[in-house]
């Protein structure tokens, strides 16, 4: 951004943007219209700039919401996975600085604990907007690395967009999913193939959480 800025701040005479500066209002209303339509021109600043508008009509619609209950996003857990016992399953709400959120949990293990998945499903509710996005940077971004040891992607998931990675080294890896600009469901494994991650993660019922926001929203509208 600050390159950007230099570079405005370094216009010369005889550039367009000056010359436009001596045309009449109405001739350069025109213009300030083509240059909305066209915009920059680079994709990903383009981008960035919808993404922020985005987030922060987000933050402004979510500043009244109410979270789901975080008994329905438990009761949305698996009771168990191929090969994985469900050891635990916890949820809680939490208000902070006028941000209410919800999340549940749920611990799966082998029999010998040698490996495990975490399942959890967070209603961000109104941190949905800004702060939502410094919690999970990639809803923001294009990823696509791969190293010798595993690889890092965006993906786009039944609609929705994720980020996922894996360790080929150590069989570790995560899958993230955003359900409705709302709920953040993660699971990750550990000592456990990516299939068995993926094969978590088609287990949380993705329409049912589309429903849940539809449901708490029109609450909201009728108070």
């Amino acid at each position: 951004f600050f390159f950007l800025i230099m570079w405005g701040c370094d216009k010369k005479e005889g550039d367009p943007d000056n010359e436009d500066r001596d045309k009449p209002r109405n001739e350069r209303n025109d213009n300030d219209d083509n240059d909305n339509d066209s915009k920059t021109g680079i994709k990903g600043l383009d981008d960035f700039v919808d993404n922020m508008k985005e987030m922060q009509e987000n933050f402004e619609e979510g500043k009244d919401v109410e979270t789901v209950n975080f008994r329905d996003l438990k009761a949305l857990l698996p009771p168990e996975l191929d090969g994985l016992n469900r050891t635990s399953a916890s949820g809680e709400k939490t208000n902070a600085f006028g941000i209410d959120v919800s999340k549940t949990e749920g611990e799966y293990k082998s029999e010998d604990n040698s490996s495990s998945i975490r399942i959890s499903i967070t209603d961000m509710g109104s941190m949905s907007g800004w702060a939502g996005l410094a919690a999970f940077g990639w809803t923001m971004a294009e990823i696509d690395k791969e190293t010798d040891d595993g690889y890092e992607r965006t993906i786009e998931y039944k609609g929705c967009k994720g980020f996922e990675e894996y360790n080929t080294k150590h069989n570790n890896g995560k899958k993230e999913i955003m359900v409705a600009k709302r709920f953040m469901v993660s699971v990750e494994g550990y000592n456990v193939p990516m299939e068995a991650i993926d094969d978590a993660m088609d287990e949380i019922d993705i329409d049912e959480l589309e429903e849940m926001k539809m449901l708490s929203e029109e609450d909201n509208r009728s108070e």
